[in-house]
């Protein structure tokens, strides 16, 4: 059984740990505050200037002046801070933050991540992602295995036009959790009922799969 985005998002949650300051970037990622331990204290950073994002508002409960990056609106936890985008982007390259959680287009065996331009389409611009694939010591991707096509995201080589080279350290799927090592992709988890030559099937880049066999996500 596939993932829906939620789950994803709830995967990924496992690996923020005590301490951290995350970024959140658009579309799955900021699913992942609604899932974060209770038992942990996390500060949740946005590029647009917020220190200290919550989990989303209840509806009725929307603030329109409080959004994230994505322009959704959110919540705040107790001693959030607001600022200008200088200070956003000098916590940023300044390594402040412990884990970068971003989605993509496609991700390539390597590390290379292209997530902000499809060419021939308009954006208004790359945003900061730039900055934080330059930055992030720790990124881990949130995606979709495949395209709507059936085709994969994970790849020999990106397509796309490049966000950042070599920087990707993780990827959760709908249908699996990957490393990025020296020799391509390493299976770690499949999601629940899929099996490995599944995952092998929608795997265009080099996969490894350990011989103790693959276990199953937990959600």
């Amino acid at each position: 059984m596939a993932l829906d985005k939620n789950q994803i998002a709830q995967r990924i949650a496992k690996e923020v740990k005590d301490g951290y300051y995350v970024n959140l970037g658009i579309g799955i990622p900021t699913l992942v505050a609604n899932y974060v331990r209770d038992d942990i204290e996390v500060e949740f950073q946005s590029e647009n200037g917020v220190l200290g994002m919550g989990p989303f508002p209840f509806e009725g409960d929307e603030d329109p002046d409080i959004i994230n990056a994505g322009k959704q609106t959110i919540t705040t936890l107790p001693g959030a801070s607001f600022f200008d985008s200088a200070m956003s982007f000098s916590m940023i390259r300044g390594q402040h933050v412990d884990l970068t959680i971003l989605g993509a287009m496609e991700v390539a065996e390597n590390g290379d991540i292209a997530n902000w331009k499809i060419p021939g389409k308009m954006v208004k611009g790359m945003g900061g992602a730039m900055d934080l694939v330059s930055s992030a010591e720790n990124i881990i991707v949130a995606m979709m295995h495949t395209n709507r096509a059936g085709e994969s995201k994970l790849l020999k080589r990106c397509s796309l036009p490049l966000t950042g080279v070599g920087c990707v350290k993780k990827i959760v799927t709908n249908l699996a959790v990957l490393e990025i090592t020296e020799n391509g992709f390493k299976l770690l988890e499949r999601a629940p009922g899929v099996t490995v030559e599944e995952i092998k099937q929608v795997t265009e880049g080099h996969l490894i799969v350990s011989s103790n066999g693959i276990p199953e996500m937990e959600i």
